[in-house]
């Protein structure tokens, strides 16, 4: 069942918290053929709790606050890039190229909002230029999962549809379901640094803890955005080499600072940083970041005590576990394309939910982490997966009529500030809970402005 208790029991809660959490109920609110409003309600609904019980323990209070969901925030939140607008101007969330298309015997969806995504798939298909027109005639002469396999190997993004039938026979699926929604690993032994006590207003329960944020598009930098809303110092880190979208990283960016740190040339200004982390959050590809000592166990030597969150598209088992992948392609490749649409005409969830999901999960899996260590001590490792949420989606209930909307206008949840990037309209936080935030302490600012140093 998609709602809080697998949720909160996922990231190791105690069921005896799960009371003090409300409800709004908003019929209408993301709505589909499965169920992601109760999906997301209880992604959101575990951090939320988590939160509160760590803002409990550092404050001394006699009991966890109450945590408040309110479908109406949560659906905003969920679609928070559709929300913004930079002066007044709207995003653009996908490239031209990054698009369901119809093959052969079949349809496949493409992924190239980057340029080092882009060329690879023109490279695979044989087409000189980005012109749509050429990539569809391309694309009409082969079969799906011939795309697939020629495209990844070439080092695009492509995923050809499946059913959930086809996906469960997949050796990928195989592994994602033997794992738990959350995977937890206890790294070493050593005792973490004490947190000074909490006071004042508003509660904000990861005061002091410093987030070496390693993690790109959606899913990594909305954990890490929650956790700068919750107090964290967060300090994200890209490859100067490596691009970013500007509107991405303006609705992700809140709370934090950004920095570019070249790995291999500034490794000690890397290791200055990792000495004083007390959370570092990964969202690349299994095995991506082992060359650079990355690992959670190298990263743990290094810092004892540390927690290490790692995200992945497919898993860390199975023959995808290298693949990169994107929520839009991990719909595609599980089935629930088809469930939201047909394999005559494929269809997408009403929000990237499988990225906002698993990011406010992996979220409430830090905070966890946290509340643990403060009685047991110990580094530790929590891993998630978009395709391990994507099956939980799907085994949640049965699939059923997409129903009439009814859901009112998000402007409730939407709030505006000035910032360096501009005057920003942006979605407010959906994580609620009694005495605790209710907006993020900064707005973004411009990406890889910020100095590689802790504040």
């Amino acid at each position: 069942m998609t709602e809080i208790s697998t949720a909160w029991s996922a990231v190791g809660g105690d069921p005896a918290l799960l009371p003090r959490v409300s409800t709004v109920v908003r019929e209408g609110a993301l709505h589909a053929r499965l169920p992601v409003r109760e999906l997301a309600r209880a992604c959101v609904g575990a951090c939320a709790l988590a939160a509160a019980e760590l803002g409990a323990r550092r404050a001394g209070l006699a009991e966890v606050p109450g945590v408040r969901l309110d479908d109406g925030a949560i659906a905003t939140a969920f679609v928070s890039e559709r929300h913004l607008l930079v002066d007044g101007r709207a995003p653009v969330n996908f490239a031209p190229l990054s698009r369901f298309w119809p093959t052969a015997d079949g349809w496949v969806r493409t992924h190239a909002n980057y340029p080092h995504h882009r060329a690879p798939l023109l490279a695979a298909l044989g087409v000189a230029e980005e012109d749509p027109d050429a990539v569809g005639a391309a694309l009409a002469e082969r079969s799906s999962h011939e795309v697939e396999k020629a495209v990844y190997a070439a080092g695009g993004l492509a995923v050809a549809l499946r059913t959930p039938k086809e996906w469960a026979a997949h050796e990928q699926a195989a592994e994602v379901v033997r794992r738990p929604l959350v995977e937890h690993e206890r790294l070493d032994t050593a005792r973490v640094r004490a947190l000074p006590v909490l006071d004042g207003t508003p509660l904000l329960p990861a005061a002091g803890i410093r987030v070496l944020d390693l993690t790109r598009v959606i899913a990594g930098p909305v954990a890490t955005r929650t956790l700068a809303l919750l107090g964290a110092d967060v300090l994200r880190v890209d490859a100067p080499q490596l691009p970013e979208l500007a509107d991405q990283h303006a609705d992700t960016g809140f709370g934090k600072r950004s920095a570019t740190l070249d790995l291999a040339a500034d490794r000690s200004a890397f290791e200055e940083l990792l000495s004083a982390a007390d959370v570092v959050v990964t969202g690349y590809r299994p095995g991506a970041l082992d060359r650079f000592g990355l690992s959670a166990h190298a990263l743990a030597e290094r810092r004892p005590g540390l927690v290490v969150a790692q995200l992945s598209a497919w898993g860390d088992h199975g023959p995808w576990r290298e693949r990169r992948g994107f929520d839009s392609l991990v719909q595609v490749a599980t089935g629930i394309a088809a469930i939201e649409g047909s394999t005559e005409r494929p269809g997408a969830l009403p929000a990237q939910a499988l990225d906002h999901g698993t990011g406010y999960l992996l979220a409430a899996a830090v905070l966890r982490a946290l509340t643990e260590q403060r009685e047991q001590g110990y580094g530790r490792c929590v891993r998630l997966s978009l395709a391990r949420t994507a099956q939980w989606l799907v085994n949640g209930l049965r699939p059923g009529p997409r129903g009439e909307r009814v859901y009112a206008a998000p402007d409730a949840w939407l709030s505006e500030r000035d910032s360096p990037l501009g005057r920003l309209r942006y979605a407010l936080p959906p994580v609620s809970f009694t005495g605790g935030p209710a907006d993020w302490g900064r707005p973004p600012g411009v990406w890889g402005a910020d100095p590689a140093g802790w504040v």
